[in-house]
């Protein structure tokens, strides 16, 4: 792992400060103890370095899209305390490499996929932590449940005892205005709040919402989970 790698680890500093008191300062607008949301640093197409640097500066959760591409680096870099979380796409035949080596998988998209963690958690011998992903905003781009699919799947889903359903993930539609997506946000959380209410046996903790361009509104939405990437590693190179 020796790609190259132009973020001073000052600058990466920087960053972090920036994204942490932004954090703060939302969570104070919603009346939130900022200590709730968990700071995801998304690492997909960075070196390891850098998530070795960020790491080094309290950054203990990383979100990689591609099972490929993070295995290396997870295998490279797994000091006690840090949380790997798999936040793209996942094909099920890939989803043998999941659960030994991923701490949570955010984006469970149908019972299919569910089942098949289930398989390969149960051969593992653990509990895999995960979320579902919600297409709230219905984007035929986006992979998700339709919103109005999600209740009956997670009947299903919490039934299987190797997987940990801790909450719902979304990814919004890409706006110049944040607010353009704040009802995207709310509606993640009304649903949460439905499931609480009639799928009990999970107690539906996490929101993973919100990157760089709107977590701020996320947070103010509820979020317990954002995902930030260019604001602390910059931009991702062309692939």
């Amino acid at each position: 792992m020796n790609e190259s790698h132009d973020l001073s680890q000052e600058q990466l500093a920087s960053n972090l400060t920036e994204v942490r008191l932004r954090i703060a300062e939302a969570a104070e607008r919603a009346g939130r103890n900022p200590a709730e949301i968990t700071l995801v640093a998304v690492s997909k197409t960075k070196p390891v370095e850098l998530v070795e640097i960020a790491y080094n500066l309290g950054v203990t959760d990383f979100g990689e899209n591609r099972v490929q591409e993070a295995l290396p680096k997870i295998a490279h870099f797994h000091p006690a305390g840090l949380r790997w979380h798999l936040i793209g796409h996942l094909q099920s035949n890939k989803a043998g490499k999941v659960a030994g080596s991923f701490a949570q998988v955010q984006s469970v998209d149908s019972l299919r996929l569910a089942q098949v963690l289930q398989r390969h958690a149960e051969e593992e011998q653990q509990r895999l932590s995960i979320l579902l992903q919600v297409n709230v905003a219905g984007e035929a781009s986006k992979e998700g449940i339709a919103p109005d699919q999600v209740i009956e799947m997670a009947r299903q889903i919490v039934a299987l005892p190797a997987l940990e359903v801790r909450g719902l993930m979304t990814i919004a539609p890409l706006v110049n205005d944040p607010e353009d997506v704040r009802p995207v946000f709310r509606e993640l959380r009304r649903l949460r709040d439905r499931l609480r209410d009639e799928v009990s046996a999970s107690a539906w903790t996490d929101l993973s919402m919100g990157m760089t361009g709107d977590y701020s509104v996320a947070i103010e939405e509820g979020a317990t989970i954002v995902r930030v990437g260019r604001a602390i590693f910059g931009r991702r190179p062309a692939i």
